[in-house]
């Protein structure tokens, strides 16, 4: 092979290399400068990459694949791969270019945002809030939206074991860290955060610990969620909020006055009493109710027989109260699936998507991704030719 060959196959192998995406930055590695020196030596080539931080979680994995795409260059019989890390200088130059010019601390999800932000509320805690969370964010992330979720139940979270991101020490899997920028754990393509990758178990079998702060530290957690996660380009951020109407729901009234608000509750009268306040303090804080979820509603058995075994109507009559301008968006049914499958950290709409559940679920995701953008008011990032 002469020279220019091999610098032509040189060229080819950077090519193929920096198309393979970080798979917890989701970009390609030549976009994020994490290329090196790149050979090719007869039919061998000698790959250079820079990992961002020592113990990077996601260095098999892109080692594998930058090995596979250097070996598909026509030509290209053997790889030898250099993996090193970024120095802090180029760590700080990568930090820079995902905030894409926003300064520290500097929240991406304004009212001049295009993701479209939603806090999934209740009135009280029990009505499975958090597995219809979930499972919204995975059926939204299987549309082809890139959807981002945070857990903002700092007291009650639960979100990282319903999607089986769980550690082997029984903890949840903890984000990693590029200087002051978090990068949020990926599950069912949904980027995920929560306090409980944060906290971790005394022993084998211990519990996780617990979270025992007052209002100026969940505010101080919220906000950090928002502004020190880099969630990258998202078209969804959902909120799983804690129940109720406290410290958490006024701070995210505070911090995302824009977010759409959706509220669950179950058909009994205890519960859906209850649903219309977190509603009624939503709009108090500018957010907009854009529909009810009625989740345990009534299923039906084997032999035709329907139970209901929490009553029936109650989301509807939220809806009601809300006003004409709220619909009743989905009722999903009580599913054995759908419980087994959350305490196996397994997203029902994937395991099992002819479930009436899953497909209630799925329904209300369709429903919601087809829905207009409130843009009213908001200043959108165009420039006039």
């Amino acid at each position: 092979m002469s020279d220019i060959d091999g610098v032509g196959a040189a060229d080819a192998v950077r090519r193929a290399v920096g198309a393979v995406s970080d798979p917890e930055l989701r970009r390609p590695l030549a976009e994020l400068d994490m290329l090196r020196d790149i050979r090719v030596d007869g039919a061998i080539a000698t790959v250079g990459i820079a990992l961002t931080i020592v113990g990077c979680p996601a260095a098999d994995r892109i080692s594998r694949e930058v090995t596979a795409a250097a070996a598909s260059v026509p030509g290209i019989d053997e790889v030898v791969l250099n993996v090193g890390v970024m120095s802090p200088d180029e760590r700080r130059g990568l930090t820079e270019k995902l905030r894409g010019g926003r300064a520290t601390r500097e929240m991406p999800f304004g009212p001049d945002s295009l993701t479209r932000v939603i806090a999934v509320t209740s009135g009280k805690g029990g009505v499975g809030k958090s597995t219809v969370t979930a499972n919204l964010a995975v059926a939204l992330a299987e549309r082809g939206l890139a959807v981002g979720l945070i857990d903002a139940d700092v007291h009650g979270f639960s979100i990282p074991a319903l999607l089986g991101l769980t550690a082997p020490d029984g903890g949840a899997v903890q984000p990693t860290r590029i200087d002051e920028l978090m990068l949020p754990p990926v599950a069912h393509g949904v980027k995920t955060i929560s306090i409980g990758m944060f906290l971790r178990r005394g022993d084998a079998d211990g519990p996780l610990g617990a979270v025992a702060w007052r209002g100026p530290m969940l505010h101080r957690t919220v906000q950090q969620f928002l502004t020190d996660v880099y969630f990258g380009d998202l078209d969804v951020l959902l909120l799983d909020m804690p129940p109720g109407t406290g410290d958490v729901a006024i701070s995210v009234g505070q911090l995302l006055p824009h977010a759409d608000v959706l509220v669950v509750t179950t058909p009994q009268t205890a519960a859906s009493d209850v649903a219309v306040r977190s509603g009624l303090v939503a709009r108090q804080t500018g957010q907009r109710v854009i529909g009810v979820v009625e989740n345990m509603a009534a299923m039906t058995l084997p032999d035709g027989t329907v139970l209901d075994l929490f009553g029936s109507g109650g989301g509807a009559a939220v809806a009601r109260v809300l006003g004409d301008d709220v619909p009743l968006l989905a009722s999903i049914p009580l599913s054995p699936d759908l419980r087994r499958d959350a305490d196996a950290g397994i997203p029902a709409v994937l395991s099992h998507p002819d479930d009436p559940a899953s497909a209630a679920i799925r329904s209300l995701a369709a429903s919601i991704a087809a829905a207009p953008r409130g843009l009213s008011g908001r200043s959108l990032p165009m420039r006039p030719l």
